[in-house]
């Protein structure tokens, strides 16, 4: 049996219109002689109007409902893709991930799938079915629903991909592919044609919308090929693949950015073991994400100073727990809103010596101070002004050739 798996995103199912030109596309894929599972999103838009009517409900509202509540979107999207294909002649239905069951584990609102069981949608394929499934859910031991977080619906994908030994798992999205950066910072980013899952991972965790972190991961666990492409347009799009597979002779794959970043720094910290992990496990307690770190040398072996960045959302309540923790002494709070951080990614610098030489050189001659600076293996990030973020993603663009 040649399976393939299409998800579509909210934006492609966010209206009649859009539902009845992903049944056409569907249908190009029976008409290929595929067996084809269909993953779907919410509608756009949809399940941040049940967040908001959870909170009207309540302040602290209870997360099993909450995920029932969510999981809502899916089911619309789902049975209004079922029906159009009905309608044009295909045998089709909506599957809720209980019904199959996709088992999950781990808590709600952030789940993971451990299991799919496939004889009932085996059964189905081989009636010649096209079977619809709400993306983001499964449910766990207990036989309650739960959702997967941000991105689920991609991670459903991935692993019915895994669990059915799908030929192809394709992510339909609003997009053409994955771009060189974001196109709304810079206008001349192109899409990549190929890119590495440890270079996706990257881009998705420094601020890239096409797919979010946790499913590229289950990607690359599951050695799933992902190819990325609009629905809008009958283009090719971008493959998330293994790095052996790729021939590119870039050195650089993309330049990622964000905006929504923060800088915190204590000065006066008294500078003793342990001091660094003091400070931060109430933040972890908070599920605070600390990103980018630097502690000065101290001059005189007493007191230093301490950098790091967090998401401006998080700059309140980051204050709070670090007035609050007894374990800390400082002389001064510093909070910096107006920064942004500028990342380039690419497997290509491994084996290229002065690219680093590079990327400080190409921004110091746009007088683009360096705040702090971040590397991995595939990966160089540097903390500047917000006010220089679209300019150093050009310089950055150009210097590497990501423009042709």
């Amino acid at each position: 049996m040649k399976i393939i798996v299409l998800k579509f995103g909210g934006t492609s199912v966010g209206t009649v219109d859009r539902i009845k030109k992903v049944a056409n596309i569907i249908t190009s894929y029976i008409k290929k002689k595929y067996k084809v599972i269909v993953v779907s999103s919410a509608m756009s838009g949809v399940t941040n109007d049940l967040i908001r009517k959870s909170e009207k409900i309540s302040n602290d509202f209870d997360v099993q409902e909450l995920d029932v509540l969510l999981s809502a979107g899916e089911q619309i999207a789902c049975s209004l893709l079922a029906g159009r294909l009905r309608h044009l002649g295909y045998s089709s239905r909506s599957w809720l991930a209980w019904q199959i069951p996709i088992i999950t584990s781990g808590d709600y609102n952030s789940s993971r799938i451990i299991n799919i069981k496939k004889s009932k949608i085996h059964k189905y394929l081989k009636s010649n079915g096209i079977p619809i499934i709400t993306g983001f859910q499964g449910i766990n031991n207990n036989n309650r629903v739960t959702t997967l977080g941000r991105g689920g619906s991609d991670t459903s994908a991935i692993m019915v991909a895994k669990f059915f030994k799908a030929n192809k798992c394709i992510i339909y999205t609003d997009v053409d592919g994955v771009m060189t950066t974001d196109p709304r910072v810079f206008n001349k980013a192109k899409k990549i044609k190929v890119i590495s899952y440890e270079e996706m991972l990257e881009m998705s965790s420094l601020g890239s919308k096409v797919m979010q972190s946790s499913s590229v991961q289950e990607a690359r666990l599951n050695r799933i090929n992902v190819d990325v492409k609009s629905s809008f347009q009958n283009k090719s799009g971008t493959l998330i693949t293994k790095r052996k597979n790729i021939i590119n002779n870039k050195i650089i794959t993309g330049v990622s950015s964000t905006k929504n970043d923060a800088k915190i720094t204590l000065i006066g910290v008294k500078d003793k073991p342990g001091i660094a992990a003091s400070i931060f496990k109430p933040l972890s307690d908070k599920n605070i994400n600390v990103d980018m770190v630097v502690q000065n040398i101290s001059s005189n072996g007493k007191e230093t100073d301490l950098t790091f960045t967090i998401k401006s959302g998080d700059v309140n309540k980051t204050r709070k727990l670090i007035k609050l923790n007894k374990k800390i002494n400082f002389k001064k709070m510093k909070v910096d809103k107006d920064v942004s951080k500028v990342s380039i990614i690419g497997v290509g610098m491994i084996t290229t010596p002065g690219v680093t030489y590079r990327m400080f050189q190409v921004l110091s001659e746009k007088k683009i101070n360096i705040m702090v600076i971040s590397t991995s293996e595939i990966k160089i990030s540097v903390l500047i002004s917000k006010k220089h973020l679209v300019k150093a993603v050009a310089a950055l663009h150009k210097e590497f050739s990501l423009n042709k």
